[in-house]
């Protein structure tokens, strides 16, 4: 008698670490929909997420900057310390032209803007699997750009800052002190106050008052929430 033994399809599994749940909701649905995929796990803080990857050993993590405490960009070098196997795509509303080489530097695969559509982000997952770096064409562009010497590179002021320095500017901008940054990023508030004097400096502000302003009309211009996104990936999911 002849056994006939079936292969269990392998799925490339995929973590998700993102605060809003309608958005990963949906992108877990657009992930669980292709025949290849499957979400092994969720995560809404860069804390929880790093117990829950070394647990679960996912192919590749898709996050995105901004999550309570840790930023995304700090939870790419922690993921990269401690297994430096798994991919990191960053799905993210933030401007792509400010955070994209960060998260390259910090060891992320690449970069997309959730403004892109649920057809792009796929096409980013599948690039990234292949072991590809993904960025959009204008921002291939201008790192491609960046070699050339006969570039004037004319960064901008934020561009100057530091992965913390920035982390602190956006926080700041949210209407955090000193003592409430300090706790929320394991600093001590004395480190908070010297990133604080340096970012003010970078951007040639004069006191903490046009520091505070400056912030907060910039977190205003970054934080408008992603409504068309989340909608796509949410009427993904409910095709299932």
């Amino acid at each position: 008698m002849v056994k006939q033994i079936s292969k269990q399809k392998e799925f490339t599994r995929i973590f998700i670490v993102d605060d809003h749940p309608v958005f990963r909701e949906g992108l877990a649905g657009l992930a669980n929909h292709q025949p290849d995929y499957t979400v092994c796990g969720q995560a809404d803080s860069a804390h929880e997420a790093l117990a829950e990857i070394e647990r679960l050993k996912p192919t590749l993590v898709l996050v995105d900057i901004s999550l309570p405490g840790r930023s995304g960009l700090e939870l790419i070098k922690d993921v990269q310390a401690a297994q430096p196997g798994v991919a990191v795509l960053v799905i993210s509303m933030h401007d792509e032209m400010l955070y994209a080489e960060r998260v390259l530097r910090a060891g992320g695969r690449g970069y997309i803007m959730k403004q892109e559509g649920p057809e792009k982000i796929v096409q980013a997952i599948r690039t990234v699997l292949a072991g590809q770096i993904y960025l959009s064409g204008k921002m291939s562009t201008r790192i491609l750009d960046s070699f050339s010497p006969h570039r004037a590179r004319a960064a901008s002021p934020i561009g100057q800052l530091t992965d913390r320095q920035l982390e602190i500017l956006e926080l700041t901008g949210q209407g955090k002190d000193s003592h409430t940054i300090a706790r929320r990023l394991h600093l001590s508030s004395k480190t908070v106050d010297a990133h604080r004097t340096n970012i003010r400096e970078k951007l040639g502000l004069k006191n903490y008052t046009e520091l505070i302003s400056y912030a907060a009309r910039w977190v205003a211009t970054q934080s408008s929430a992603p409504q068309e996104a989340e909608e796509l990936l949410r009427a993904t999911a409910r095709r299932r």
